[in-house]
C-alpha cells in the first residue's frame, strides 16, 4: 500500500488581532491536516493596528497549545503576495476559511472563485464559526478595546496584551 501523502493546509488572515473565533477555526483546521500553515497577510491597505511582527508573535504564542491539542505540525508565517502563491510555496493543497454569518459568504465565494481560476489544484474549505464565536470580529475587538472595554472574552491573552499596549501608545 502506498504511503499516505501529507495533507498540508493554509489558513490566511490579517489577524489584527487574532480572535477566539480565529483560534477556533485554526484548531478545527489543524485536526484535518498533518501540517497547518497560518499565513499572516501584511495587508497594509487595511491599515492594521498591530504590526505584522506583533500579529505573527501573538499567533506563535498560541502554537504550542494547539500542537498539543491537535497533534498537527503548525507554523506561523507572514506573507505579502497573492494568496495562491503563498499556498503553493508552502506546498499546501487546502485553503481554510472561516464563515461567521451569511455576510461573509459573498466575499468568500468571490475569493474562492478567483483562487480557483488562478490555482485549480488548490481547494478551499469553509468552516462555519461556532455559535459562541460567530459574532466576534477583529474590528469589534479593536473597537471595544479602544473604548477601554474588556476584550478577554474575545481574544487570546497575547493578542489582548498587544492591543492594549498599542492603544496605550495612542494608535487607532
Amino acid at each position: 500500500m502506498p504511503e499516505r501523502t501529507r495533507r498540508i493546509g493554509f489558513y490566511p488572515g490579517t489577524f489584527d488581532p487574532v480572535t477566539l473565533g480565529h483560534m477556533d477555526i485554526i484548531e478545527r483546521a489543524a485536526r484535518l491536516v498533518d501540517r497547518l500553515v497560518i499565513g499572516v497577510a501584511k495587508n497594509a491597505g487595511k491599515n492594521p493596528l498591530l504590526s505584522i511582527e506583533e500579529r505573527v508573535a501573538a499567533l506563535r504564542e498560541e502554537v504550542p497549545g494547539l500542537v498539543e491539542r491537535t497533534g498537527a505540525e503548525i507554523e506561523v508565517i507572514a506573507f505579502d503576495e497573492l494568496l495562491v502563491e503563498a499556498v503553493r510555496r508552502q506546498k499546501a493543497t487546502l485553503i481554510f476559511r472561516g464563515l461567521r454569518l451569511l455576510v461573509d459568504f459573498d466575499y468568500e465565494a468571490q475569493m474562492q472563485g478567483a483562487n480557483r481560476k488562478l490555482a485549480p489544484e488548490i481547494e478551499t474549505v469553509f468552516l462555519m464559526a461556532t455559535e459562541r464565536t460567530q459574532f466576534i470580529s477583529s474590528h469589534m475587538v479593536r473597537e471595544i478595546a479602544a473604548y477601554g472595554g474588556d476584550i478577554s472574552e474575545f481574544a487570546p491573552e497575547g493578542a489582548r496584551r498587544r492591543v492594549v499596549a498599542r492603544l496605550a501608545r495612542g494608535s487607532l
